[in-house]
């Protein structure tokens, strides 16, 4: 399976983050990015014959992301930093530092006029304060949609698979808001990109521990893109307001959208007994393209999730996504375990391709 990497997601590096309304050491670092290269290298998923075995990003430019996002939330996205920068020098300030959202509209509050200050548009264009906006964010994450675009382009070409290095994750971000680290949704764009070239139905399985909020509300109400989501209970587990059994979709859209929330701490057994039906309904539903949110913060030393997955786990999960029998993008959402990260990722990916379980 060929890796793209994106290899501009260095230039977003947050030092820390608002967790729980605590200020603490970021969770989604380099480090991330760093711990899959280091597990890839030298493997037949790092073995195209461009940079370091990996393929580089091809650019399709800003329009495929529009097709997903809003043009004035990209728009604010892409000027965000310079912005706050602009605004912390005017005070004095020559090192800003992370720019966090710190005020929302609430029900009842409106929303169709932009508001002129900086803090209250940060507010507007977000869910939460947990993600930090540092001067690499927007080129860290359009780099990321690139690379997502160029794995479909492979399939397009005739690969079975791909498999896209990538972070900040995207599966959070929804058509006007940021937010769980996810500035653009990576496998949405995608999804819809595959639809813009022909494709008749997508389907997205989203296997993070946290649901993919912003990819099920883009595609909520059509019947071209089916979400399935293995996740945990949005109860308890982040990101909370969203992700329950019973959102089923909407209008034409009724019956494509599939949540399968567990609580936290559920067997092993139990998820994959969800991934059977996630994996059933898929089949039934027929898609021409997969997209697979590959999350693995579902490991067992996940410092911010809670189920018990371990590596031969993810061997066997990576073995049922190919028994599906549909070309598979698989692309990077979370896993914060980093030091594992890497061997988790691999072990899905040899999985897929019929590989033995590598040792540690």
């Amino acid at each position: 399976m060929k890796t793209v990497f994106n290899a501009a997601h260095a230039a977003h590096a947050p030092t820390h983050e608002i967790f729980r309304g605590r200020l603490v050491p970021a969770f989604e670092t380099p480090a991330r990015a760093e711990f899959l290269v280091a597990a890839l290298q030298g493997t037949t998923h790092a073995a195209a014959s461009t940079h370091d075995g990996f393929v580089v990003p091809r650019d399709f430019g800003v329009a495929p992301l529009a097709r997903v996002h809003a043009g004035a939330y990209l728009q604010f996205i892409q000027g965000a930093w310079d912005e706050w920068a602009a605004e912390a020098a005017s005070a004095g300030n020559t090192d800003p530092g992370a720019a966090f959202p710190a005020v929302w509209p609430a029900p009842g509050m409106r929303r169709d006029v932009v508001p002129a200050n900086f803090a209250a548009r940060m507010g507007l264009y977000s869910m939460d304060s947990g993600t930090p906006l540092t001067a690499g964010s927007w080129a860290a994450a359009y780099g990321g949609a690139q690379a997502t675009l160029t794995g479909l382009a492979l399939l397009r070409e005739g690969e079975r698979s791909a498999y896209v290095l990538t972070r900040p994750p995207g599966h959070h971000a929804g058509v006007d808001f940021f937010g769980g680290y996810c500035f653009v949704n990576n496998v949405a764009v995608a999804a819809q990109a595959a639809l813009d070239a022909g494709a008749a139905k997508v389907a997205i399985l989203d296997v993070d521990y946290h649901h993919g909020n912003g990819t099920q509300a883009i595609f909520y109400d059509r019947a071209d893109v089916f979400f399935a989501s293995i996740h945990g209970d949005p109860r308890t587990e982040y990101p909370f307001y969203l992700g329950h059994a019973d959102e089923r979709g909407a209008g034409a859209g009724l019956g494509c959208n599939l949540n399968l929330p567990l609580a936290a701490g559920s067997p092993v057994s139990d998820w994959f007994a969800a991934l059977d039906t996630a994996l059933a309904a898929l089949r039934a539903y027929g898609p021409e393209v997969l997209i697979v949110s590959l999350g693995v913060d579902t490991y067992a030393g996940d410092p911010i999730s809670h189920f018990g997955l371990l590596r031969q786990h993810f061997h066997e999960l990576g073995q049922r996504l190919a028994a599906v029998g549909r070309p598979t993008l698989l692309v990077q959402e979370g896993g914060y375990a980093t030091a594992n990260v890497g061997l988790n990722v691999r072990a899905v990916l040899d999985g897929f391709d019929g590989l033995a379980l590598a040792p540690d």
